[in-house]
């Protein structure tokens, strides 16, 4: 038998990203406030490590559905939303399907907060929504969510005092959010991974960010005046009594995946020892490295394909991982027609689309019908790959970062 709560604020973890090496602290702490607090989630749990790679997104789940009551769809793990357990719990207001122009999930989420009828919904920016595999959204749209927020307020302004919204856009584009619709009372951030996280106040609108990889949150709750919130880490904890008993087999499953995640690899070379891995200095060895082997005529990656961990002596199979989360295949791709003659055109396309790019040579030839690039990009923004280079992005970065390019 369900106890009832009496909800007097919400708690919003982002950008989570499969960080679970010292999840007790995260899962222990919302089981403790679980009572009172209106857990939610604001994209990106899924994907960015090792215990993704080998638990295929089962962990999560099973966090997302013992733990939270709302959560956002993130550009990673935008698959799992549409599974029963995760969709049941997932909300958003800016999705559709292309074809019939009807929500993908559930619009709005209401819940009595202290007193107050709280409307909680959810938007994806189009730059995340546009970075999800093309495969994955087929059939998918994204609406702009200052009017798909609108739309939804204006459907149900009358059952609702105040409204949050858990947003997978970037902190500055909550920002613009926040000027585009004063009615809305709290925006929670994600996807943008930058180290803005106090709150900060558009009109009478909060938007702040908790801390991503599974070290914080953003508390926000209603008060005579308006809302508050602020933002907070997790308390380190060892002692495994706050576990909530529903989840003590996947802290298990956790802890025999770290062991393997520990395996040794090889030996980090000195150019990355001992700190924090620069993606940009890995990624131009190993387009310098690609270009002269593969004999490529250019080569493009994106600096998002990778994300940073500190490494010490020993490359483990959990640092690799974790380098590399996505798995993508090295291939030749076509470049679109439209763009094959002008290289400078398409690097700005591309980097409008991905972010920051590594290239080489530089500077690039003008003429480019090819390009050998990650599967991710010649899918999403190129025209496709001609052929696989027979090689994963993950094998090259080991194989750097193990032997070293530089005598």
């Amino acid at each position: 038998m369900n106890v009832p709560r009496a909800l007097r604020r919400i708690a919003a973890t982002t950008d989570v990203h499969s960080s679970f090496d010292n999840a007790l602290p995260m899962l222990t702490h919302l089981h403790a406030i679980q009572p009172e607090t209106l857990i939610v989630d604001c994209g990106d749990y899924f994907e960015g490590s090792g215990y993704y790679s080998l638990g295929h997104g089962r962990i999560e789940t099973a966090i997302l559905q013992g733990l939270y009551d709302v959560i956002a769809p993130g550009n990673h793990g935008w698959i799992h939303h549409f599974e029963p357990p995760v969709r049941d719990i997932t909300v958003c207001a800016n999705t559709v399907d292309a074809a019939t122009g009807q929500p993908l999930f559930r619009r709005l989420h209401t819940a009595r907060i202290d007193g107050q009828r709280v409307g909680i919904t959810a938007v994806i920016g189009t730059q995340a929504f546009r970075s999800i595999p093309i495969d994955q959204r087929a059939g998918h749209r994204a609406i702009e969510p200052s009017q798909a927020l609108r739309k939804v307020m204006l459907a149900h302004h009358h059952e609702v005092d105040s409204w949050v919204v858990l947003s997978h856009s970037g902190f500055v584009e909550d920002l613009e959010l926040a000027a585009a619709c004063p009615f809305l009372d709290v925006i929670s951030a994600g996807h943008c991974h930058s180290d803005q996280y106090c709150p900060v106040q558009v009109g009478e609108t909060l938007v702040l960010k908790g801390r991503e990889l599974g070290v914080g949150y953003a508390l926000a709750e209603p008060s005579p005046a308006g809302w508050t919130a602020r933002t907070t880490r997790f308390t380190d904890v060892t002692s495994k009594a706050g576990l909530p008993p529903q989840l003590a087999s996947t802290h298990n499953r956790i802890e025999g995946l770290r062991d393997r995640l520990a395996l040794p690899i090889g030996a980090v070379t000195k150019q990355y020892r001992g700190r924090v891995l620069d993606r940009r200095l890995l990624l131009g060895d190993l387009a310098t490295r690609l270009h002269t082997a593969l004999g490529a005529e250019a080569v493009i990656l994106n600096e998002t394909a990778l994300r940073s961990t500190r490494l010490d002596d020993v490359l483990t199979f959990g640092d690799l991982l974790a380098i590399e989360p996505f798995n993508n295949q090295l291939v030749h791709a076509r470049v679109p027609d439209a763009l094959s003659d002008n290289s400078g055109a398409l690097l700005a396309h591309l980097t409008k689309s991905a972010g920051p790019l590594v290239t080489e040579p530089a500077p690039m030839p003008l003429h480019l019908p090819t390009v050998l690039t990650t599967n991710y990009l010649a899918e999403s923004y190129l025209d496709g790959r001609t052929h696989q280079a027979g090689l994963r992005l993950r094998q090259a970065l080991h194989r750097i970062l193990t032997e070293g390019t530089h005598r």
